[in-house]
């Protein structure tokens, strides 16, 4: 899966009411003084009041961060099933998303060009595809991952795009020595090809189906 972004979180708007009010409560004693009372306040006296006042807004602003992290650190992070898919061909269910939890129904957070998005998941079928055929198929892409398939089947290389086919199925036993054969031919090129419990072995100039041993 592709990792998460996480975009930085903005400040609650309570912490700069929070400072406003001290700000407003540090200045009330100076305030209520009579006029010829605040000369008693020498220059020592109040670089000593600002250093105790700024000592009181650091310990708020941590305090206050170290909360923040904690929240978003017991926020669920579990990643859903499925793996994101290589192009985005859907509409997005959500535009901005930071993991799989935020995204709604099973969709998933992923990261295409145009950002974190919440898209359906990609799951990836059982089973092989096929040996490629000897040449090339359609230079076409009908399908990105074996989601777009119906079916069982997967979506499998070509030689010059991707295509829905059948996956490769193996038969149980094992083909016997190659025969030698006349005619070089490919009669068969997985197990699925052949009928019944007959496997696709190999000949000595090609393919065909035969029995196991």
């Amino acid at each position: 899966m592709y990792p998460h972004p996480t975009p930085p979180s903005s400040p609650s708007p309570s912490l700069s009411l929070l400072l406003n009010h001290l700000v407003s409560q540090a200045l009330i004693p100076l305030s209520i003084l009579p006029h010829h009372q605040n000369h008693l306040f020498s220059k020592e006296k109040m670089k000593t009041g600002e250093t105790c006042y700024l000592l009181v807004l650091s310990c708020v602003l941590i305090g206050w961060l170290d909360a923040t992290h904690a929240t978003r650190k017991d926020l669920p992070t579990e990643v859903k099933p499925g793996h994101c898919p290589k192009k985005l061909q859907v509409t997005p269910s959500k535009r901005v998303c930071s993991n799989d939890h935020e995204c709604p129904s099973n969709d998933k957070c992923c990261i295409f060009s145009c950002g974190a998005v919440c898209v359906p998941p990609a799951f990836t079928k059982p089973g092989v595809c096929p040996r490629r055929k000897t040449g090339m198929g359609t230079c076409a892409e009908y399908c990105a991952n074996d989601s777009d398939c119906p079916g069982v089947k997967k979506c499998c290389s070509n030689g010059c795009g991707h295509e829905c086919v059948k996956p490769y199925i193996v038969k149980p036993g094992r083909c016997q020595l190659p025969k030698t054969t006349h005619m070089c031919a490919e009669f068969c090129y997985h197990d699925g090809d052949c009928p019944e419990e007959q496997k696709c072995c190999r000949t000595t100039c090609g393919s065909a189906c035969s029995d196991p041993c």
